[in-house]
């Protein structure tokens, strides 16, 4: 991967990320139960990858961090 694209997807990853946080968070607001829902689903999150690199728990952990963050952020 060439710095140039490297950079641009970190920024596309960054810019992913807080759109997601910001849904979340309005969602479960308006709409209590989405972060309890997308908890339960945790356990068909799986990393896609075909080589030794492949680490499902490791996808699962930075998903449930994901919740736990837009639990303790809120928009209230």
């Amino acid at each position: 991967m060439t710095d140039d694209t490297a950079i641009r997807t970190r920024q596309r990853e960054i810019a992913t990320e807080h759109l997601l946080f910001t849904l979340m968070e309005y969602v479960e607001d308006h709409h209590p139960g989405l972060l309890d829902f997308m908890e339960q689903s945790l356990d068909h999150l799986g990393d896609p990858a075909g080589d030794g690199s492949k680490d499902d728990d490791a996808v699962r952990a930075i998903a449930r961090r994901m919740i736990v963050g837009a639990r303790a952020q809120g928009t209230a």
